[in-house]
């Protein structure tokens, strides 16, 4: 009896489910690398640039060092802009070797208010018919100025190699304090000049009668002379 030879079977064919697994495997194994890329080309990088600089905040916690109760109508605000020219020169030196001309843009605003706090007793009096009501006010008042560190800045500088060398040895080169000092006080004088305090009486006196008609009276009438 002859012996039969038994063929070789050919394996079986993958099922559908290991195929999308396969490539599911392949596609992590690829993000894997380029996450892997990426942070070691990050890694080069500042390898590469020794100098680079990074910012680390320390700062210690804001602490509350007081707390007070504001009694007064904050009635307008005046935006002001000033350039600040200031120039200094050495009496026997020429510009170049010895002096500093500095064009410094100033921006901020100054508020205007007026003080409920130390109104007299006699402020508010009311007729026998509780139909008028009369508001003795003090004028209003204006704030310090305000500057707006964003929009101010140095525009231009020029300054003689004696003035360059010291700032570079210098602890604070870049102290602008003496420009944010003249840009305020220009602004303020500017606020003071300008028509602030009578739009902030007006405003203030609008805002009263409304409040005060709303109450009931049909009368309201301001008058100004209590001081604050």
């Amino acid at each position: 009896m002859d012996r039969q030879t038994a063929l070789p079977t050919s394996p079986p064919a993958e099922t559908g489910g290991r195929r999308p697994r396969r490539a599911w495997r392949w596609l992590a194994g690829l993000l894997v690398a380029a996450i892997l890329l990426v942070g070691g080309a990050r890694l080069a990088l500042s390898w590469l640039n020794p100098l680079g600089e990074e910012t680390i905040d320390r700062s210690g916690p804001v602490l509350l060092q007081s707390m007070q109760n504001l009694s007064r109508f904050e009635a307008a605000t005046g935006n002001f802009q000033v350039v600040v020219d200031l120039e200094k020169d050495a009496r026997f030196l020429p510009d170049a070797i010895k002096g500093s001309r500095t064009l410094f843009v100033g921006a901020g605003n100054v508020d205007a208010y007026v003080d409920f706090s130390s109104l007299p007793k006699d402020a508010i009096t009311v007729s026998a018919d509780r139909k008028t009501v009369t508001v003795r006010l003090p004028h209003a008042q204006l704030e310090k100025p305000n500057l707006d560190n964003k929009r101010s800045y140095v525009f231009a500088q020029q300054r003689g190699i004696f003035d360059r060398i010291s700032d570079l040895l210098s602890s604070s080169p870049e102290n602008q304090q003496e420009l944010y000092v003249l840009a305020e006080r220009k602004i303020g004088e500017a606020a003071a000049a300008s028509d602030l305090r009578n739009r902030a009486d007006q405003n203030t006196k609008a805002m009263l009668e409304g409040m005060l008609k709303s109450l009931g009276f049909t009368t309201v009438v301001i008058t100004y002379g209590a001081e604050p």
